[in-house]
Order: structure tokens, then sequence, then C-alpha cells
């Protein structure tokens, strides 16, 4: 039966009506992301801890540093929790550097009159860590750009620069330029202020040096995380846990944070009986007066390693030693601990052990009575916090050893000059020490209290 002309009429007035265009979705799309700066006032904004000035200049914030003002923030008068933000940034001179606060604080409960929190570094110096993540105020560097050498140049003194920042849940993640950055994950801070930093100065030369934001909009809805390529590192500060994106990449876990499960004696096939304790989610290592090997013993892993990538949590008691040992092969016969390259962990200032050797090779982080590492103090925490340790073994037999996201020491396996080392050391008695071609991991049992976790591991071809 043929419809009226009216009512086909009807149909298509109807479907006008409650079928928006394509265009008008996209816009709502859109619409998602807010701005934060309006281009002409800072509306939303206040000031906070240092003198630094702030002001509106053809569409851009511009900050400029001023002599003996500490660190001044022009941060958002809202707080923030999950977030996509995107900005432009210029800083015109490499003399002073800059960053972008992320779910950051002001005062009480943190230090007075300062802004702490999260922050999006902007180095401009030969050093070039813009787009790793330091923790204004309080825990300092959480990702220094040793952890992704690469992202080095992307930053450009005297343009703009695009910078993005990803905050959802525990994840916050970076680019510059388009390129992926720096990975955190951090279980503190669920949400805070945004805020754009001009550095303290103390020298005329840095006196009246600009830096410039534009472009500021957040998106706080239809979030969705982006994706980051295979080769970036993750500071994982939850511990015992892996996320999705290491899962993805071939990291698993060591210690389960409840079992020893995975681990068996130096000397046995089992766990020993005493002397370690797996509680309240770390591996603790029991005291014995110092006596080295004489409780538990050292313990390994049940699997063996060749080329691998090698991430630990270690919190030391005052005057303690212990120790990461790695191509550990179990074949050489020895009273006490078992023989390996070491990375060594141990209270310096307390332990006499850090004043034997060789020029501090017998130091902390350092690849044990071989070679000293080279260590910023600002890249050690105090006895008693944990501290973060990391080897990594490539294939061609390089490596390097890392404290709290710094480099500290590399060296190749097997060449000229580690056998140089090897015969000035303890081990030139046991023939091709060091260059097995697997092997255990170890954590050593030195007679006194020491705790591990955040064993985590990724085997590299």
């Amino acid at each position: 039966m043929k419809k009226p002309t009216s009512l086909i009429a009807g149909c298509v007035l109807a479907a006008l009506t409650f079928a928006p265009p394509q265009p008008a979705a996209a816009a709502a799309a859109a619409d998602a992301w807010q701005n934060l700066f309006d281009g002409k006032t800072l509306k939303g904004w206040k000031r906070l801890a240092g003198t630094a000035d702030y002001k509106v200049e053809n569409g851009a914030i511009v900050g400029t540093t001023v002599m003996n003002s500490g660190n001044t923030f022009l941060v958002t008068e809202k707080e923030y929790g999950d977030f996509q933000l995107e900005l432009d940034l210029m800083i015109e001179s490499a003399v002073s550097n800059s960053g972008v606060q992320t779910r950051s604080h002001f005062g009480a409960p943190g230090p007075e009159g300062k802004v702490y929190g999260r922050q999006v570094e902007i180095d401009p110096s030969a050093r070039s860590w813009s787009g790793g993540i330091y923790d204004e105020a309080r825990r300092q560097w959480l990702y220094p750009l040793d952890l992704n050498p690469k992202a080095k140049p992307l930053f450009k003194v005297g343009q703009y620069n695009h910078i993005k920042v990803e905050c959802l849940g525990n994840e916050m993640k970076t680019w510059i330029n388009g390129t992926p950055v720096a990975y955190v994950v951090d279980p503190i801070d669920p949400k805070g202020f945004i805020g754009l930093q001009v550095h303290g100065i103390t020298t005329q030369e840095q006196a009246g040096k600009k830096v410039y934001f534009k472009n500021i909009k957040i998106k706080t809805t239809d979030l969705k995380p982006s994706p980051f390529p295979v080769d970036i590192y993750v500071v994982n500060f939850v511990p015992n846990t892996l996320t999705a994106y290491e899962k993805e990449h071939g990291w698993k876990l060591l210690y389960d944070g409840k079992t020893p499960a995975g681990w068996r004696s130096a000397k046995a096939a089992t766990f020993p009986a005493q002397g370690w304790q797996t509680k309240d989610g770390t591996l603790t290592v029991l005291s014995s007066e110092g006596k080295e090997a004489a409780n538990g013993g050292d313990i390994v892993t049940k699997d063996q390693y060749k080329a691998f990538d090698l991430s630990f949590e270690f919190k030391l008691t005052p005057g303690a030693n212990s120790g990461v040992k790695y191509f550990v092969t179990l074949d050489e016969k020895t009273e006490g601990s078992a023989i390996g390259l070491e990375y060594q962990v141990l209270d310096d200032a307390l332990h006499p052990d850090a004043k034997l050797g060789r020029d501090g090779n017998r130091t902390l982080a350092s690849l044990y009575d071989l070679k000293k590492a080279d260590k910023n103090p600002r890249f050690i925490h105090p006895i008693g916090e944990w501290n973060v340790g990391r080897v990594v073994v490539y294939p061609d037999n390089r490596v390097e050893h890392y404290l709290n996201g710094a480099k500290v020491l590399e060296y190749t396996r097997g060449s000229p000059e580690f056998r140089d080392l090897v015969a000035q050391s303890k081990y030139k008695v046991w023939p091709n020490f060091g260059e097995a071609a697997a092997g255990h991991i170890l954590l050593q049992d030195h007679g006194n209290l020491a705790s591990f976790r955040s064993i985590k591991i990724k085997e590299l071809k």
C-alpha cells in the first residue's frame, strides 16, 4: 500500500530531528577538551611560593625569573584527578629550567610554603632531561632520562615544544613533541592542581629570563590510555606488582610479595629453613651479627639468565652490608658467599667495607671490588628508606648499573678492560670470572638485616 505524502514527510522530519549529523558528534568529542588558559587573562590561576612574575603577552602566559626568588608556580585554582593535559612551552635560555606540576599541593601536610608533587621537568641544560619526572620538594628524581636517553634531544631551546601529560589512576606518562618520554606508576597523590614553574635563580646571568606557556588544555572525561613504545622502562612504585604494559613487554616478578617461590638456597635445593623471612611484602635476610653466610646463607633464583634487565628495591639498616649478584654459576667452592658479579648494597657511611678495595670500588651500587659507582648524592636515599637498583646486561655483554634511575657505571664483560680489573681484584683466583654464558641471580646473606622487594626481570634478546 502506498504511504501518504504527509506521512513520508513526517518520517523524514523525525529522522532529521532525532539523528544528529556526524559533524555534531565530532564536535561533542572535541568539547571534552577544556581550555585552562583563555589567551587573555590569568583567570582560574594563582601564584604560589616565589616572587617570579607572570603576565599574558600575545596569547601566552609569560613567566620571568626574578633574582633571589625561590621556585615560583602559577597554579590552577581547581584540582584534577585523572586527565590528559597538553600545552606548548618555550624557554628562551639554557641558563634556567622550568616544569609543569601535576596533581600537586601547597604547604601542609607537606613542606611549609612550598609547592610539592610530580613535575614534568623542562631541562634545557646539557643534561637534557626534559620530559623526565621530578618530585618537587619531596622525593626528587623519579624518572631521570638516563632511563630513556633516546628522548634527550627532543626538547628544543628557543622554540615552542608540545608537552603532553597523562595521569590515569596510578600511572603517569609524558611526551615531548609527540614522542613518549617517561612512565611512572606511583600510588600517592590521586589528585591536585596543575602548575607552571619559573625556577628560582641566584645569579644575575639568570635574571629576567622568560618561559612561555600557551594552548593549555585538559581532558577529564572519555579518557583512554595512550600507547607507549616497547623500549620505555617503567618506574613502578607499587610494591611487587607489574602493570599490564610491563607484562605485555616481557617483565616478570622474581618475588611475588608473599612466598619464596622461585628461590632456593645457594647450597641446597630448598629455601633456607631459617635466616630469611617473607613478611609485609618484603623478602628480608635477618641479622647474624655480620657473619657472612652463617645463618640462612645466600639465596638464588631457581632459573638462570643470559641477557636481562633486572630491577629491585632494597632497604638497609644502619651499618648493613648485602648485595645482588648475577651470573652466579655455583661451580666455585667457597666457605662464605657464592661467587658472582655483584651490585654492592652497603651503608657507605658506617660499614668498613666502603673504605676497602681500590678507589671506592666496594661502595654502594659499585661492581663489587672491580669498578666504582659514580654516584650523585641526590640519588642516594637515606638508610631505612627504599632505594631502586637496576642491572642491565645486553646480549653483546655490555652491562650497566643504575641507582634510583641514574646510571652509575658501565662495562663490558670479557673485554680487555674488564679482565684487567679482575686481575687486580680478589676474583683473580677464579678462571674466567664473570664471563659465564648464564647464571643465577643471588641475594646475599652478609649477616646484616636487609630487605628486598619489587624484584622484576625482563630477558633481552
